[in-house]
């Protein structure tokens, strides 16, 4: 676990749909669970579940999703309404729109980003 360069992304769902790391996709998904994206894939991605880009994943995509984990390059806007987390290696070029955000040391963002909830006793009258 310490000193490993490769950081074990995963949800507690299990994965429905998988793009693996040789595949590309050209194309709508649209998936109840968890999808995983190792690939590439051009197109739109909207699911009720979770999103994970993995390392190698590279999306020209129009995203929707409850939650995403992206270790990746996504080009295109994302809507996700509960957490998105952009780990260190994560790319990410488009306007997003989230509940949470999580962006760690090493990760790119180039967009504007819309919060979707308002903090809790914010109210500073």
């Amino acid at each position: 676990m310490f000193g490993s360069k490769k950081q074990a992304i995963s949800f507690g769902d299990q994965v429905g749909t998988v793009i693996g790391n040789d595949t590309c996709f050209k194309g709508s998904i649209t998936s109840q669970g968890t999808i995983r994206i190792d690939g590439q894939h051009e197109g739109d991605i909207t699911t009720a579940g979770d999103l994970v880009v993995g390392e190698t994943g590279h999306l020209q995509a129009k995203v929707k999703a409850r939650s995403a984990v992206v270790a990746g390059t996504i080009t295109g806007n994302v809507d996700v309404s509960d957490k998105l987390e952009l780990l260190a290696t994560a790319k990410v070029f488009g306007d997003i729109k989230v509940g949470t955000l999580t962006i760690n040391e090493g990760a790119v963002f180039r967009g504007a980003c819309q919060m979707l909830q308002e903090a809790v006793g914010g109210d500073d009258k």
